[in-house]
């Protein structure tokens, strides 16, 4: 016998129960977005592994570890997108979009990164993302920081913190990345596995590390606050006077340096400690060197990724969302020789009362039966329409959520006392 079809491990269904309450929150950070005038770009899951390998670093965790990697019927490397950046950049580049123009662009959709699966942490996850280019000032990361805010405000989140740095210019990182070498590599013998691969890799990233036993020596680390230049200093002054100004609270963090290679000046992180160790909700930061890298001209970027199942998990604990939001408002009860006027009823209806969610009974039963279906599906409104009706030409109406009696409305007065009763 053939084993049990089940999902991949840590790529999960979601279910109709569920399905809702994602598509609630979608279209409320995707209306937030919009008041931005950010404009959506849909990028393919699948992209040419090289483009991961050269934006996000080679020796990077999420390259080196964590990628859906295989070879297609072509002989070419091809990769599941672990993230959103790199193909919204490869995309502008090919189709033009960043040429003395500037584009603010924003995306959702599924991602993918071979992790230990657990509360928080799926392979396969789910992001909003945001990019802006072609904008240098500190004004375009603040701004995207208070769009952050307002879609935490507009979900009534109050529990989220943001977290703040800068990893300067090229020169003043390249410079301080020396430095963090130099200092390291007198603790050789009491760094971590991670730590060692990264000391001539990629140094900044032993900064972020999560193991108690490194904290000591992390913390004597040279603070990249006291080797940045002056253009790096001058921007992230900005970036806060704008926030200060806004009443925009937040945390500087020097550790904070964010696991892709492309960032630079301006980083963020919006946390929370409700969600356990995968306290991330939203992140981001500066990347001007991307566009030119993968061969443009010299684009300035800022971006961010916010995870949607963390999100729904924080909205969850914080409020109970509606469970109505899913079930119909009108149950269609049909004898059997009412089906085809009762259908082109049901028709009518959802023509003259836009968004109404009306479901039909089908497969037949009998009227008690269907009373039950009706019933248990949520429904306010139980129409009924059996010979008698049909006669009449007009509908039974039951209220199923009280204990008025059963009406009965002519089928032309039927659309407005529906609306009325849904008001």
């Amino acid at each position: 016998m053939p084993g049990k079809i089940q999902a991949i491990r840590g790529m999960h269904d979601i279910l109709p129960d569920q399905t809702h309450v994602w598509r609630h929150i979608e279209n409320t950070v995707i209306a937030v977005i919009n008041s931005y005038n950010y404009r959506e770009i849909r990028i393919p899951v699948v992209e040419k592994t090289d483009l991961f390998a050269r934006s996000i670093g080679e020796h990077s965790d999420i390259v080196a570890k964590e990628m859906y990697t295989f070879t297609d019927r072509n002989d070419e490397s091809m990769t599941l997108r672990p993230e959103g950046t790199a193909g919204c950049v490869r995309a502008g580049l090919e189709h033009g979009l960043f040429h003395n123009q500037i584009q603010k662009l924003w995306y959702i959709g599924p991602m993918f990164r071979h992790e230990r699966p657990q509360k928080g942490r799926q392979r396969q996850f789910h992001q909003v993302g945001l990019e802006a280019f072609g904008l240098p000032g500190p004004d375009i990361d603040a701004e995207l920081i208070m769009l952050c805010t307002r879609i935490w405000q507009t979900l009534a989140l109050d529990n989220i913190t943001l977290q703040l740095n800068t990893l300067g210019t090229a020169a003043a990182r390249n410079h301080y990345r020396e430095l963090l070498i130099e200092y390291f590599s007198g603790y050789r013998d009491q760094l971590d596995e991670d730590s060692q691969r990264r000391l001539h890799t990629n140094p900044l990233r032993i900064l972020d590390s999560k193991n108690p036993d490194m904290q000591k020596i992390i913390t004597g680390a040279p603070s990249i606050h006291d080797h940045l230049d002056a253009e790096s200093l001058d921007h992230f002054a900005g970036v806060r006077a704008i926030l200060d100004a806004a009443g925009i609270a937040y945390t500087i963090n020097p550790y904070l340096v964010r696991g892709l290679d492309y960032y630079g000046k301006t980083v963020f992180e919006w946390t929370t400690d409700l969600l356990g160790a995968q306290g991330t909700v939203c992140a981001g930061g500066r990347y001007d060197g991307l566009v030119e890298h993968f061969g443009g001209k010299p684009s300035p970027a800022i971006g961010c990724a916010m995870g949607l199942e963390r999100l729904i998990e924080l909205v969850q604990l914080n409020h109970t969302l509606d469970d109505s939001a899913g079930a119909p408002q009108v149950y269609l009860i049909l004898a059997d020789e009412a089906i085809q006027t009762g259908l082109k009823l049901a028709e009518d209806l959802r023509n003259a009362v836009p968004g109404l969610r009306l479901m039909s009974n089908n497969g037949g039963g009998s009227f008690k039966s269907q009373f039950k279906k009706a019933d248990k599906s949520g429904a306010l409104l139980a129409l009924i329409l059996g010979q008698e009706e049909l006669i009449n030409q007009a509908v039974g109406v039951k209220l199923l959520r009280d204990n008025s009696e059963q009406t009965s409305i002519p089928f032309v007065n039927l659309a407005e006392f529906v609306k009325k009763q849904l008001a």
